[in-house]
């Protein structure tokens, strides 16, 4: 049995249902140059390009997240907030209803156009969009995306890259890399206050190009978590939590049952969101 559970935890993620991937084939074959008012969820209200959020709650639901709630309580009031895996701008135009200023991180070359038509759409000034992956080091990378999910773009060292690549639909891309600690160090951006990453697998090297950002200004973080199977998942957040500690990081929540963790607990965090903060 403790075999069967091991080689369960090593397979990969079925990451789309079947209604999942009938409402990803709608949005992106019948929709994708739809533009419109949002009806329901974070966004409600303002303008977007693209995806289903113009049918009206009764119909699909408020659209609202766990992850959007938790958006909605926190007080971004006049922070500078970075926005690191930006996708289409649909968690950015919400930061840039409440930050001073929001700057995102988006690489992809489809999600990075799609990003500046939204911000365009709602007349958005306060947001600057770098067209960067984030890692340990700068230089420059392949990245692996499936046009029916192109929120999930992956760098090409990742093993979730690996999976997507198979694909007969894969779309590769080569892109640039930088810092954290270069961009605020040494090209002057603003000093973050509050940085969501959602770089699917990613994570710990963006965490690690920001270590000198991380030790010195301890801006609040948000950061979900990824891997291609459960195992990695569990050896990604383990390091993470590892990493942040070493940061001066002593608050660390998991997002969806509101645990504590550490080193001693990485399990809790594999899956869902963390919430750091240095006190």
């Amino acid at each position: 049995m403790e075999q069967l559970e091991q080689s369960k935890d090593d397979q990969p993620f079925q990451h789309q249902s079947r209604k999942d991937r009938v409402i990803s084939w709608t949005s992106r074959t019948l929709c994708d140059h739809l533009t419109y008012t949002v009806r329901r969820g974070l966004l409600k209200g303002m303008k977007r390009k693209g995806g289903l959020a113009w049918l009206p709650e009764w119909l699909l639901g408020d659209g609202e997240t766990r992850e959007h709630k938790f958006f909605r309580e926190l007080d971004l009031t006049g922070k500078i907030v970075f926005d690191v895996g930006a996708f289409e701008g649909l968690v950015a135009l919400f930061f840039a209803q409440h930050a001073r200023q929001v700057v995102c991180y988006e690489p992809n070359a489809r999600n990075y156009g799609r990003l500046k038509e939204n911000l365009q759409l709602n007349h958005i000034e306060n947001v600057t969009v770098r067209r960067f992956g984030l890692g340990s080091t700068p230089g420059s990378s392949d990245m692996v995306w499936d046009p029916s999910r192109a929120g999930s773009s992956t760098i090409g060292s990742t093993s979730m890259a690996s999976t997507i690549a198979a694909r007969k639909s894969a779309h590769h891309e080569r892109i640039e890399i930088t810092t954290l600690d270069t961009e605020v160090f040494e090209n002057g951006l603003p000093v973050p206050e509050f940085i969501k990453i959602d770089i699917e697998g990613y994570e710990l090297p963006a965490l690690q190009g920001a270590r000198r950002l991380l030790q010195t200004a301890h801006p609040t973080l948000y950061v979900e978590m990824h891997g291609e199977t459960m195992n990695e998942k569990r050896r990604n957040a383990r390091a993470v939590l590892e990493f942040l500690a070493e940061c001066g990081y002593r608050s660390i929540i998991h997002v969806e049952t509101g645990q504590a963790v550490g080193a001693g607990n990485s399990e809790v965090a594999a899956q869902g969101h963390l919430y750091a903060r240095q006190k």
